[in-house]
């Protein structure tokens, strides 16, 4: 049987076929994210599972940039963008766009957020390289704050649209942190591919370059590259800390799974400080035990934001710099 909340469908064997489809891709690539999902409602979870897939093969094509002509790749993203467009349109095809067509019309997810997150992946069909922190942010909207709005409307939200709002402002925060730790945990992976997506100033702030990221296999030893990498885990602790608010906005049987991912993923930013600040040769991981425990933690509802430590660099945003988490929201 169709999960309840789902359209009735003329094969309903094909429809637990979609959805398991994208439930195997969400646990093959986002451990975390397949066990924060343990804590939703099965038509949420499937939702999720369906926003998670539709993501992973955009990102998938991208990551191929390496090996593969650029023009081809556009290309084949294009052919993406149109299946898309064509699920948006009420005709769509395979596993994935069928399941997401679905999750559109239970959840509302809104159009523009899907084309926003197509968007941003188009970026890494180029090198990667921004000069600023607000460049590099304008980076993390499209490819991961886009996924947080999508997000929240799937978890729904305990009030009325002006509380929707306001979550969706606070999620868009939290996926721009949760991509400053992606970046940071794969600056060795990332120069492999050639790209560099550490800001030109904050390189330059600390005597450093993405020529020498890119190319230069002892960054890692050298003291000025550990400043820069407290510096950047700083930034990212301070947008958790920004974001946790907005976990309490949502529907109250979806709050524990937001704040599973939150601090799942901010717990990468402890295993980055405990390999010695080595994004290059060492890849931080959060154990077994230690996702287990977190798990456990926000079941029972001890939970706690990540810790503040100092209070870190001013956040960029915009034209404008931030310091204090509350402007951050505002302007998020």
């Amino acid at each position: 049987m169709v999960l309840p909340g789902f359209l009735p469908e003329p094969d309903e064997a094909l429809a637990r076929a979609d959805a398991q489809h994208c439930e195997s891709i969400t646990r093959s690539h986002a451990r975390t994210f397949a066990l924060a999902s343990s804590f939703l409602p099965a038509e949420k979870r499937r939702g999720a599972f369906a926003v998670y897939a539709f993501c992973r093969l955009a990102d998938d094509i991208v990551d191929r940039s390496v090996d593969r002509d650029k023009a081809l790749l556009t290309a084949e993203l294009d052919l993406y963008r149109a299946g898309v467009a064509e699920a948006l349109a009420g005709r769509p095809e395979g596993p994935v766009f069928r399941e997401l067509w679905r999750c559109v019309q239970r959840f509302g997810v809104p159009s523009d957020v899907l084309v926003e997150l197509l968007d941003g992946v188009a970026c890494d069909l180029q090198p990667a390289h921004y000069n600023t922190w607000a460049e590099l942010t304008g980076y993390c909207e499209g490819v991961a704050s886009s996924v947080g709005a999508m997000c929240t409307y799937i978890f729904g939200v305990d009030g009325d649209e002006g509380t929707r709002a306001r979550a969706v402002r606070y999620a868009r925060t939290l996926g721009v942190a949760m991509q400053l730790t992606n970046i940071l945990r794969d600056v060795g992976e990332d120069a492999a591919r050639g790209r560099c997506y550490l800001p030109d100033a904050d390189l330059a702030t600390f005597g450093l370059s993405a020529e020498r990221v890119l190319h230069d296999p002892t960054l890692k030893d050298d003291p000025r590259w550990i400043q820069l990498m407290r510096h950047e885990v700083a930034r990212a602790r301070a947008l958790y800390r920004a974001a946790s608010p907005g976990i309490a906005l949502l529907a109250p049987d979806s709050q524990r799974c937001a704040r599973a991912c939150a601090d799942g993923y901010a717990a990468i930013l402890g295993a980055i400080e405990r390999n010695g600040y080595d994004s290059f040769s060492v890849r931080a991981r959060v154990g077994s035990l230690a996702r287990a425990g977190l798990l456990l933690s926000v079941w029972r509802g001890h939970a706690e934001p990540p810790p503040a430590g100092a209070e870190g660099p001013a956040i960029e945003w915009g034209e404008r710099v931030l310091t204090r988490p509350e402007e951050m929201i505002l302007c998020a």
